[in-house]
């Protein structure tokens, strides 16, 4: 069977003993002379590549995405025999140290340490001794209440972390229940949680239901010491809403690793929003279990079984 793999990837061909593996220039559609492969693995390709690719590909099997969300890959008009499978999983790990990370930033406040550093400037107010709980202000993860909006993978693990932290932790996603031992609210459920949350984490995908799912009305259910971290979709969250409730301090601060356009334009307003941390999507990046993923559903594909992480193309 040919393979292709993307030059973007550390795939080692020699992992995929008994087909033909092709490198393949990520940034270009696939050469004519390998548009007879039966299964490609996609990662970091444009849309307007990834359609020439896809209409290129008469004779594709599997359609292995690395990414998580397989929007792009959905949208490319793979042909509609081909198995397209995602990469849920691959980034758990270092999505939830970036989400982490964030989080961290914003409660122990190194953002305005950087501002001093920067003012040479050594400031009692951020050091010395300090109450554990201010009465206007979360400072530490300890006793923190955190909502982790988007509970699978990477919303559990982060929830692990922040519990060893010391914060309680509850998990939003479509069904309510239990999962991975914390305890998970519908968005319907929302309005009764918002206002005794300190930390709500968005690790949402990009869906007409997750449209903005972070608007006006949710911002301002939650108190004026909350702090908002986003590292799922730009799309999830109105960044107008966003953007006033940082101005009128309706909410101490934000950080965002993602946006509803990228690269973020030097004219959104997001870059002068006060107290928001934005990071350049740069959670993620670094799938990891790439290769033992491509050769499970090839082995599906081959010898029959259930595909890992198949996408429903209905």
């Amino acid at each position: 069977m040919k393979i292709l793999i993307p030059d973007t990837t550390d795939i080692n061909p020699d992992d995929l003993t008994g087909h033909e593996v092709v490198r393949y220039d990520a940034e270009a559609p696939v050469p004519p002379e390998h548009t007879d492969a039966e299964a490609i693995v996609v990662w970091g390709t444009s849309l307007d590549v990834l359609q020439e690719t896809a209409h290129r590909l008469s004779r594709v099997e599997l359609v292995q995405a690395l990414a998580a969300g397989p929007d792009s890959v959905l949208a490319a008009g793979f042909r509609e025999e081909a198995v397209i499978c995602s990469g849920v999983g691959l980034h758990t790990k270092p999505v939830t140290e970036h989400a982490l990370a964030l989080i961290l930033d914003l409660v122990r406040r190194l953002p305005a340490a950087a501002n001093r550093q920067a003012e040479l400037s050594w400031d009692p107010e951020l050091g010395g001794l300090q109450p554990l709980h201010p009465g206007k202000r979360v400072t530490t993860l300890l006793d923190a209440r955190v909502l982790i909006w988007g509970f699978g993978a990477i919303g559990q693990h982060l929830a692990s972390l922040c519990a060893a932290l010391g914060s309680q932790v509850i998990g939003v996603a479509r069904s309510a229940g239990v999962r991975g031992g914390y305890p998970v609210i519908t968005p319907e459920q929302l309005p009764e949680h918002l206002p005794g949350t300190d930390v709500l984490v968005l690790v949402l995908p990009h869906a007409p239901a997750t449209e903005r799912a972070l608007n006006r009305e949710r911002l301002d259910a939650l108190p004026r010491s909350a702090y908002v971290v986003n590292v799922g979709r730009g799309s999830t969250v109105d960044e107008d809403a966003l953007v006033e409730a940082l101005a009128t301090g309706s909410i101490a601060g934000a950080a965002i690793d993602v946006a509803a356009q990228e690269p973020l334009p030097a004219e959104s307003p997001l870059w002068s929003a006060p107290h928001l941390v934005i990071t350049p999507h740069m959670a993620g990046g670094r799938p990891i279990g790439a290769a033992h993923l491509l050769r499970k559903n090839l082995e599906a594909l081959t010898q029959g079984g259930e595909f890992t992480n198949r996408v429903d193309r209905s």
